[in-house]
């Protein structure tokens, strides 16, 4: 059965990235060829909030138009109350073990990244979070750098 990539800010920021560095069109042909061989791509709702609040700021229209163009050609995953109340538990268990995966204060959008790819998993597929910074993910879900996957 084919995977369910989930992907953080690091692989959607390159692949919305209207310049053609060398590193965002390796991204890109690494997404293609993704869903060439039959894998599922998701953008979650953390991680578009993530890249469009950033693009907005920047007034970079054209990424902005990217980032709405690739959420329209994925799986577009929103937030739900249970991936929330997931979100708080999974924030509260690292601080409680000692391993917090961000500021106090902060909002935290690894747990709620990690919150949604947990909500996928029932599919009875394999589920992996596509990232540039595993270590923080990977301590609730399989999360590998994406130039690895």
């Amino acid at each position: 059965m084919n995977r369910l990539i989930v992907l953080d800010s690091a692989p959607v920021g390159l692949i919305t990235n209207p310049k053609a560095t060398q590193l965002a069109l390796q991204c890109q042909r690494w997404l293609l060829s993704l869903l060439q061989s039959g894998d599922l791509a998701i953008v979650p709702e953390i991680v578009d909030y993530e890249i469009r609040r950033e693009l907005l700021r920047a007034n970079k229209q054209s990424g902005i138009g990217k980032l709405d163009q690739l959420k329209s050609e994925l799986i577009y995953l929103p937030i739900t109350t249970e991936v929330m109340i997931q979100a708080a538990e999974l924030w509260s268990q690292v601080r409680q073990q000692g391993k917090p995966t961000a500021d106090d204060k902060a909002l935290d959008g690894d747990v709620i990244l990690a919150a949604q790819a947990m909500s996928v998993t029932n599919n009875a597929r394999e589920v992996i979070v596509a990232t540039s910074n595993p270590k923080h993910l990977s301590l609730f879900v399989d999360a590998r750098d994406w130039q690895d996957i």
